[in-house]
């Protein structure tokens, strides 16, 4: 009886290993690593298999980059992939449960991610007339809870000035790329370093603070306003800045930031661009097809550690982003606008004025945001006040300019309010100056006979 009881113990032992057992592997995969700007922007082609041949429900995707802002997963067929990311207390991996809509023995795997702040000025201090040169530090392998057969990995950079960069074999430089692998059989939670020293001079600006606010009116017109504080995060500037020097040799500055690019709407017109000291004259609009190209030069350079603020405004038709059916309207803009190349935000606060009037508040984002508590704000014409609602979002790039839906109520009668007010203005004070005419403010002295 005895050594029956063992013997049923280790077949249900044994039947649970093999029911746990991981047979998925990494078959192929082809890592881009681009590390041209100051992003990190990193594009995955993995093949995925289950050597059982049972079909794949679902794929752990893990993370290894701190400061990860974007992430998209896309399947074989350019079709999305439910992403959800499973958090660890106390872990510093990023873990994300890929579910397929379609089961398959085999998979592929479309990925794209972007972070920020993972490549640094090396060394941290340089003179007005040195070279900007970085570290970026990142893992040679692809981190994953399966084994790989094999791996390839590109790395392009902004420069063929390479000083220094991991050489495990077999390795190929060529110009501004690297190329590493391929690997084969690489283990599950494979760790080993990817370290590359290289110049890098393309702009390392970083917006601390983007205030956006969006006032909305149903007299046909949408008001924007962003306020904007930024600082150059490359390498601080060593010693004192010279103006002659800099304007001197062309060579002079090379990592400073003189001027950028932003985009506007097409549609956006009455546009300012001024900072505490009044308008800044020193920038270029330009009119395209699609957009408003508007070349933004700050009034001095913008060298490693310096920071500027300035405010940016313009109008847009309502007809282009409110709708109507009835009493209920939609709103569909931008969460955030382009506001220069490879762009970073610390945080940006995004806030929504709405009519006089309005109620039933709902609003859709793209991605996740964090609501504040909604709030009246009273300007010009107003009684109760008007609704505002307001979210803000930390680490956002680029990839992140998509559009939200804000639907609310609002009867239209209540657009005869303003109207009402102003003639009611105006004739009160009409009424006020008949009264005023017709009163006799004279002094006058009144004799009298006996």
């Amino acid at each position: 009886m005895e050594t029956n009881w063992i013997f049923y113990v280790v077949m249900i032992i044994s039947l649970v290993l093999n029911s746990t057992r991981a047979d998925v592997i990494n078959k192929n995969v082809e890592r881009t690593i681009d590390i041209t700007s100051q992003l990190v922007k990193t594009t995955y082609k993995l093949t995925v298999e289950e050597t059982s041949g049972k079909p794949i429900k679902d794929y752990e995707f893990i993370v290894r980059e701190p400061n990860l802002s974007y992430i998209s997963v896309k399947d074989g067929f350019n079709k999305k992939v439910g992403t959800e990311e499973n958090h660890e207390d106390g872990s510093n991996l990023l873990k994300f449960n890929l579910t397929f809509s379609e089961f398959s023995s085999k998979q592929t795997l479309l990925i794209e991610t972007v972070s920020t702040k993972n490549i640094l000025a090396y060394p941290s201090h340089i003179k007005q007339n040195d070279k900007q040169l970085v570290k970026f530090v990142g893992s040679l392998y692809l981190y994953s809870k399966y084994p790989t057969f094999a791996q390839k990995t590109n790395v392009i950079l902004s420069s063929s000035n390479i000083l220094s960069h991991t050489q495990t074999k077999p390795f190929l430089v060529s110009s501004n790329k690297i190329f590493l692998g391929p690997y084969e059989n690489i283990e599950r939670l494979a760790e080993e370093e990817l370290v590359i020293h290289y110049e890098n001079q393309s702009p390392f600006l970083t917006v601390n603070t983007l205030g956006r606010t969006i006032e909305v009116s149903h007299w046909g017109n949408i008001a924007v306003k962003e306020s904007i504080h930024m600082t150059h995060t490359g390498a601080k500037l060593k010693g004192s800045f010279s103006r002659y020097d800099f304007q001197k040799d062309g060579r002079s500055g090379q990592s400073a930031v003189k001027s950028y690019k932003t985009y506007l709407p097409a549609s956006a017109f009455g546009v300012y661009y001024r900072d505490t000291n009044g308008n800044i004259s020193t920038s270029n609009m330009n009119l395209l097809r699609d957009s408003v190209e508007l070349e933004l030069r700050p009034r001095f350079p913008l060298f490693g550690g310096w920071k500027t603020q300035y405010i940016l405004g313009y109008n847009v038709p309502s007809y282009e982003y409110l709708f109507s059916s009835g009493n209920e309207y939609l709103l569909k803009m931008h969460l955030i606008d382009h506001i220069h190349d490879n762009m970073s935000i610390d945080e940006a606060v995004v806030t929504i004025i709405l009519p006089e009037g309005s109620s039933n508040i709902e609003l859709v984002t793209p991605y996740s945001i964090k609501r504040r508590q909604n709030d009246l704000i009273h300007t010009y014409l107003d009684t109760v006040g008007r609704p505002v609602v307001s979210f803000s979002q930390q680490n956002l790039v680029e990839s992140h300019i998509s559009q939200f839906t804000l639907t609310y109520r609002f009867s239209k009668i209540s657009l005869l309010q303003e109207p009402f007010l102003v003639i009611l203005f105006i004739y009160i004070i009409f009424l006020f100056t008949i009264v005023l005419l017709r009163l006799d403010f004279s002094l006058t002295s009144h004799f009298h006979k006996d």
